[in-house]
C-alpha cells in the first residue's frame, strides 16, 4: 500500500513546528525556536581550543557557549595555497600530526550539543541542495543507493559528470534527483559550486571565529530534503510562511508549488489533526498497544530501554502465540515511537520471552521491516544472550523529551521521591540529633500537606512515643508551600 505523506507547519513568533503525517498517523515532529535554533549542516571557520592526545580529539572553539568536538577520524586536510580539501581519512595518524592548539580550521555541525555535550564537528564538507549534494574534498560522482534502476542510475550519473572536475570536488545524487532533467541537475550543481566558493572567500577575510553558512530554517529545509513523490500536501498556517514557502519552492523546486496550502482554519492546525495530543502522549513512559499489551520507555543518558508486556491481551490460542502476536504488534509502534520521540544512541529493547527460533526470527524481521522507514540510521544486533534486541539508531539532534521538557525540581530527573513514610522516620530523626545537640523546651515541626497529615494520622504512635523518650512536646505544623520531602525542625 501507497504510503500517503502530508506535512502540517506550525508558525507562532517564538518557534516553527512541522509535524509529519503518515496515513493519518503522526511518525515525526521536528521544531525549532527563535532561542536555540539548531546548528547542523552549518560551516564555521573555528580555533583549537584544545587537543586531547588520550582522546584522539579536540576541542574547537566556534563562537558557542559550550566547545564542539572534533575527532581524528573526523579530520581532513586543507592545503590554503591550493585552495583545496585533501582527504585524510586514516585513523592511524595522531592526533598532534592534525592539528595544533590555535589553529584556524573550516568545521561543519554533524551533530546539535546534547544535554552537556557541545556539538560534535566534522571537517569533512558536505553542501545539500534540492538533488545534489556537494563534496570539496570528494574524486568522484556517487548515486544515492536508493534508486535502484540501474538505467536511470547510469542517466544521472553521465548527466553530473558533466560538471565535475578534478581537484574542485565531487557530488552525490540524491534520491529526490530520479527523473530530474538535466538543466534541473546543472542549476544545483552551478549553484552549490558558487556556494562553496563563496565560503571560501568569506572564510579568508575571516580573521576571528565565525559562522561561514548557515542552512536553513526548519520549515524551508523539511521542504527541500522531502521527496516529492511521496508527498501529497503541505498545509501552512502562516500567511506569511505560506508566501516565503511558495516564492523558496518556485525557484528550488517547483513540483512542490501546487502540493502548498494555506490553512486559515480558526481551530489550531495541529488540534485539527489531533498532534497536540499526540504530543502529550509520547512524552509518556507508557505507551498502549491496541491489543490490550503496552510497551514501557525509559531514556536515560546512556540509552534507552524499551520493555515489552501483554497487559490486559490474553489471545485466543496458546500463551506462545499471544507472546508472539504481542511482540509483533509492539514491532509497528517501536518504530513509530522511536521516530517520533527522536531517540539515537543505543537502545535495548525487551520483548516478551519466546521459545520458537521462528518467532524470534520472525519479530525481529518485522522490526527491520518497520525501521526500514526511518530516514535515521538504524543497525539490529538481534537478540543477545539474554534474550534482549540491542540496536542504534543515529542521533543527530536532541530527544523530543529533551526540547520540550526540563528535569523535575522536585524529584531532579530521578522520576521518583521518598515516600511520605520515609520522610516521616527522617522528621523523627532529625528531632532526636537535634535534641541531643541542643537545649530546648519543645519542638515545632513545619512539613507538607502529606507528611503533616501522616504524623497526625498514621505516624501519631511513632511521634507520641518520641515525646515520651525526649520528655518534650513536638508540635507539628502544615507548610502547604513545602514539597514533599522538605521540613524543618524548630526550636522553642
Amino acid at each position: 500500500m501507497k504510503t500517503s505523506i502530508e506535512l502540517l507547519i506550525n508558525v507562532t513568533p517564538s518557534e516553527t513546528r512541522v509535524a509529519q503525517i503518515e496515513n493519518g498517523m503522526l511518525q515525526e515532529l521536528h521544531l525549532e525556536r527563535e532561542s536555540s535554533t539548531g546548528i547542523v549542516g552549518n560551516i564555521y571557520l573555528g580555533k583549537v581550543s584544545r587537543v586531547l592526545p588520550g582522546m584522539q580529539a579536540a576541542f574547537v572553539d566556534i563562537g558557542s557557549e559550550k566547545a564542539a568536538f572534533l575527532h581524528a577520524s573526523d579530520i581532513i586536510t586543507y592545503d590554503d595555497e591550493k585552495d583545496q580539501i585533501t582527504p585524510n581519512h586514516s585513523t592511524t595518524r595522531d592526533i598532534i600530526e592534525l592539528v595544533r592548539e590555535g589553529q584556524k580550521i573550516i568545521v561543519q555541525v554533524v551533530k546539535d550539543p546534547l544535554g552537556t555535550k557541545g556539538a560534535r564537528l566534522t571537517t569533512d564538507i558536505t553542501l545539500p541542495s534540492r538533488y545534489l549534494v556537494f563534496m570539496p574534498d570528494a574524486k568522484h560522482v556517487g548515486v544515492s543507493q536508493r534508486i535502484d534502476k540501474e538505467e536511470e542510475r547510469k542517466r544521472l550519473k553521465s548527466i553530473v559528470e558533466k560538471h565535475y572536475e578534478e581537484g574542485e570536488g565531487g557530488f552525490i545524487v540524491r534520491t529526490a534527483a530520479e527523473g530530474a532533467g538535466e538543466e534541473e541537475l546543472a542549476q544545483d550543481a552551478v549553484f552549490l559550486k558558487k556556494l562553496w566558493s563563496k565560503i571560501i572567500k568569506k572564510k579568508k577575510k575571516t580573521r576571528n571565529q565565525d559562522v561561514l553558512y548557515e542552512d536553513l530554517s526548519l520549515a524551508f529545509r523539511v521542504l527541500r530534503d522531502f521527496i516529492a513523490g511521496d508527498l501529497e500536501r503541505v498545509r501552512v498556517d502562516s500567511k506569511l510562511m505560506f508566501g516565503e514557502l511558495t516564492a523558496f519552492t518556485e525557484e528550488f523546486t517547483p513540483e512542490l508549488t501546487a502540493k502548498l496550502e494555506y490553512y486559515p482554519g480558526e481551530r489550531p492546525i495541529f488540534d485539527m489533526f489531533d498532534v497536540e495530543a499526540e504530543i502529550k502522549r509520547a512524552l509518556d513512559k507508557k505507551v498502549e498497544l491496541k491489543s490490550g499489551g503496552y510497551l514501557i520507555i525509559d531514556q536515560t543518558e546512556a540509552m534507552t530501554t524499551i520493555d515489552v508486556n501483554t497487559g490486559a491481551f490474553v489471545g485466543h490460542r496458546s500463551l506462545e502465540d499471544t507472546i508472539f502476536n504481542t511482540n509483533s504488534e509492539a514491532t509497528q509502534a517501536i518504530a513509530r515511537q522511536l521516530r517520533l520521540r527522536n531517540l539515537g544512541g543505543i537502545i535495548i529493547i525487551d520483548f516478551i520471552d519466546m521459545e520458537s527460533d521462528d518467532h524470534r526470527r520472525r519479530v525481529l524481521h518485522s522490526l527491520e521491516v518497520a525501521l526500514s522507514k526511518d530516514r535515521a540510521k538504524t543497525n539490529i544486533n538481534g537478540f543477545s544472550a539474554l534474550g534482549l534486541v540491542e540496536m542504534t539508531r543515529k542521533r543527530t539532534r536532541e530527544s523530543l523529551g529533551h526540547v520540550l521538557c526540563s528535569a523535575c525540581p522536585t524529584c531532579l530527573g530521578r522520576g521518583y521521591i521518598k515516600s511520605v513514610e520515609t520522610i516521616c522516620a527522617e522528621l523523627l530523626r532529625e528531632v532526636v540529633r537535634v535534641n541531643r545537640a541542643y537545649d530546648a523546651d519543645q519542638f515545632v515541626v513545619y512539613a507538607s500537606t502529606a507528611v503533616a497529615e501522616s504524623l497526625e494520622s498514621d505516624e501519631f504512635h511513632n511521634l507520641a512515643e518520641l515525646e515520651v523518650f525526649i520528655g518534650k512536646q513536638i508540635k507539628v505544623k502544615t507548610e502547604p508551600l513545602y514539597n514533599q520531602d522538605q521540613f524543618d525542625v524548630v526550636m522553642m
